[in-house]
């Protein structure tokens, strides 16, 4: 068992002081039916407030039992940290004290158990019920603990079956927007032309290729697969894919140049994160020139990071430094990448002066075995 919530719960009073009120009333019932089953005699109504009173302490100390849980984590499967050691036992020795000094205090006040003596004394009644609770004490703080970490774990296996659930709706909104922003009418339009072309050129091999090509790029973008992540070949293949068929409409027009150094394939990047950024180069960069335009895929690692970039040397970006601020698929990179890699991952779109525009997308090096 290991207490180390990475957050505290939320407090919810009324849970707290529902259970905390629901143990003092057991307990005063319990003792108060028993004894006067024994035939003893004593002031029933005061001991039984005294009882139930007695837990009030612990009922207002479990939320900073549980911030404390938080930040200092104890655990028993290793060692833990000296400061967490000894946070946690003051913590349990001024509770134990606090505790013993409160029902010292009411029952000196009540006097429950001989309402025809003088009350005692609270000093002699806090020395023997402070000697006499340090190990129940101890107990129930650890208790108390647990409940935290029972609790803060509920809430972040919660927190990221939501997380889980919101990334595979990305995944398919992704899908979903290859579907709409690339296989769009006037791309089918596009690429059943230049398939009709070379068919009249007598390139029938090159058509064939064309409509294999085609067909695999729908079959890659309607694949169900549920992976939020796939290795830099698989990805480079779907972006090459896209471009080759592109190639075929812009022909001589759209030069095409990947470099990537041996090894990096292996590298773990998010699925359909470059295709967006191609198709937007192809459709804001290339189609909007009349020479020849190259766009060129590199990927270079640098310690712990992965840089993918993507550079045409099209027209420049807007005054506002914005590309293509309608484009969806550039607005669900940016959430994926935020949803799988929080501030570890990042893209940063900018003009070369003089070569076009580069978007660079930033992720943490993972490779596979």
């Amino acid at each position: 068992m290991q207490i180390e919530p990475t957050e505290p719960p939320p407090l919810r009073w009324h849970w707290i002081i529902a259970i905390w009120s629901g143990v003092g009333l057991f307990d005063a019932t319990q003792n108060v039916v028993v004894m006067r089953a024994e035939g003893m005699q004593h002031a029933w109504a005061n001991l039984f407030m005294l009882l139930s009173l007695s837990w009030l302490p612990w009922m207002l100390a479990t939320p900073m039992v549980f911030r404390l849980g938080a930040r200092y984590p104890l655990s028993l499967r290793r060692s833990s940290s000296a400061r967490a050691v000894a946070v946690h036992g003051a913590t349990w020795l001024v509770l134990s004290a606090l505790s013993a000094l409160w029902m010292s205090g009411l029952e000196s006040l009540l006097n429950p158990w001989n309402p025809t003596a003088p009350p005692p004394s609270v000093w002699p009644l806090f020395l023997d019920k402070a000697h006499q609770q340090l190990l129940s004490a101890l107990i129930l703080y650890y208790c108390i603990l647990m409940a935290g970490h029972a609790l803060a774990s509920r809430e972040s296996l919660a927190r990221s079956r939501v997380g889980a659930a919101q990334l595979a709706e990305q995944l398919a909104k992704a899908q979903l927007d290859a579907l709409r922003h690339q296989v769009e009418p006037h791309f089918l339009f596009n690429a059943l032309n230049a398939v009709s072309g070379l068919v009249r050129e007598g390139r029938n091999d090159k058509a064939v290729e064309t409509i294999a090509r085609i067909s695999d790029f729908l079959r890659h973008t309607l694949h169900e697969a549920g992976a939020q992540e796939v290795t830099l070949a698989e990805e480079l293949t779907f972006a090459t894919m896209y471009l080759d068929i592109q190639k075929v409409r812009f022909g001589d027009r759209l030069r095409i140049a990947v470099d990537v150094a041996p090894g990096l394939e292996r590298a773990i990047v998010p699925r359909l994160i470059l295709q967006p950024v191609v198709e937007n180069a192809v459709k804001h960069g290339i189609a909007k020139r009349a020479r020849p335009g190259a766009i060129e895929i590199s990927a270079v690692r640098s310690a712990d990071r992965l840089a993918l970039t993507i550079c045409n040397d099209g027209p420049p970006l807007p005054p506002d430094g914005v590309a293509s601020p309608s484009s969806i698929g550039i607005a669900n990179v940016r959430s994926r990448l935020r949803g799988l890699h929080g501030d570890g991952g990042d893209l940063c779109i900018r003009d070369e002066p003089g070569r076009g525009v580069r978007v660079t997308i930033t992720v943490p090096w993972r490779e596979t075995p």
